[in-house]
């Protein structure tokens, strides 16, 4: 493709030019009946020398085509490709997800693992220029994502994670947060943030304290999402996920008695606390997480990336906007000279028409086809 457009919708605007296209040719219509009713076809130039001339059409065009060209310059039209050099600032994000069995449990719908991994992917459509990665934990960590700003394929790549990712069950959180950190490629700059989604159990990762050591040493900040019901909770299949099993359902088993799993909210608390982060309580609620990375994250401080070189075709709407500038001085100046060479005609014209033709009412003088009177 050797061009591109930016704005077509802009092109509606032709709905006003049309519209004003229309509104010209009636008014136009219009003024023509209201001369007929002054004076004769053959004396309309005569005396209204600027009425019904080619002088008006050509205002009319010039308007018209300003209009257009200022339609064509809002499209925003593009052609001929050029280099640039476009530096790139933003900041560092992991995403630590919760894979363990728990997870799995449906007191969110579909479940609490579905439900995360549609939030991570509703904060990274808020992202322009962050760089984004993915650690899964849940007896043990897995970084499965560097970072990349190749959204779409960490979204892809989020997708196809599950409890299978990782071996050993269970739920180490302070592990997940010590992975998460040797992630980012920096070590030393404060623009950089690790957002945890889980339901809160862990077994003795002691994650404040690993949190309170990533903050201090590095700057990283904490944001943490808690999942589930706190109260009731729910039981955690063992079905594989994806296989339909409503007859024939199976729940996780301790000791002969069925394991239920809450939400623990306040490790999670403890964690955004020690690190000046943020605790999401989003349970079972739908939460805009939009909006959370515009409150929380996005006010991180941010950092520059490597510049980017970057081809792009070049913006070409100067052209069409300078020249419906030009049509519109035309049109306003065209007319002022036209007006002043046709001034005199018109008074010359009435003037002789008072003399050949004078309209006196008190006039008695009989005309030339008339019979005269006889006086007594």
């Amino acid at each position: 493709m050797n061009g591109q457009i930016g704005n077509l919708e802009q092109l509606n605007w032709l709905w006003l030019v049309a519209i004003v296209f229309g509104v010209t040719v009636f008014t136009g219509y219009k003024h023509r009946r209201s001369l007929k009713k002054f004076a004769t076809a053959n004396l309309i130039p005569k005396v209204f020398p600027t009425a019904n001339s080619i002088h008006g059409r050509i205002r009319s065009a010039l308007t018209i085509l300003a209009l257009i060209l200022l339609t064509v310059a809002l499209v925003d039209i593009r052609w001929g490709k050029t280099w640039q050099d476009v530096p790139q600032k933003g900041i560092d994000v992991v995403f630590a997800l919760d894979v363990s069995r728990s997870m799995l449990a449906d007191d969110v719908a579909p479940n609490r693992l579905e439900r995360a991994k549609q939030q991570i992917k509703d904060i990274v459509d808020e992202m322009a220029g962050d760089r984004v990665g993915l650690v899964v934990f849940a007896g043990s960590a897995k970084q499965q994502i560097p970072l990349t700003k190749h959204y779409q394929d960490f979204k892809n790549m989020l997708d196809s994670v599950g409890p299978f990712d990782i071996e050993r069950g269970g739920s180490r959180l302070g592990n997940a947060i010590e992975l998460a950190a040797d992630s980012f490629l920096d070590k030393t700059n404060d623009h950089k943030a690790i957002v945890i989604f889980t339901d809160g159990e862990d077994q003795e990762s002691d994650p404040v304290s690993v949190a309170k050591q990533a903050y201090n040493e590095l700057g990283i900040r904490i944001f943490t999402v808690g999942l589930g019901d706190r109260l009731q909770g729910s039981r955690i299949p063992v079905n594989t996920p994806g296989i339909s099993t409503s007859n024939n359902e199976q729940f996780m088993e301790y000791e002969g008695r069925q394991v239920w799993s809450k939400l623990n909210n306040s490790i999670l608390e403890n964690v955004a606390l020690a690190t000046q982060g943020a605790y999401i309580p989003a349970e079972t609620k739908s939460v805009d997480m939009a909006g959370v990375y515009r409150s929380y994250i996005q006010n991180i401080e941010q950092t520059d990336f490597e510049t980017a070189r970057i081809r792009s075709f070049t913006p070409r709407f100067q052209i069409f906007l300078g020249a419906a500038l030009a049509l519109v001085l035309l049109e306003i100046f065209y007319p002022n000279s036209i007006a002043k060479n046709k001034s005199p005609n018109r008074s010359s014209f009435l003037t002789n028409l008072s003399i050949n033709h004078p309209l006196n009412i008190n006039d008695k003088t009989p005309r030339s086809n008339e019979t005269p009177g006889v006086t007594a």
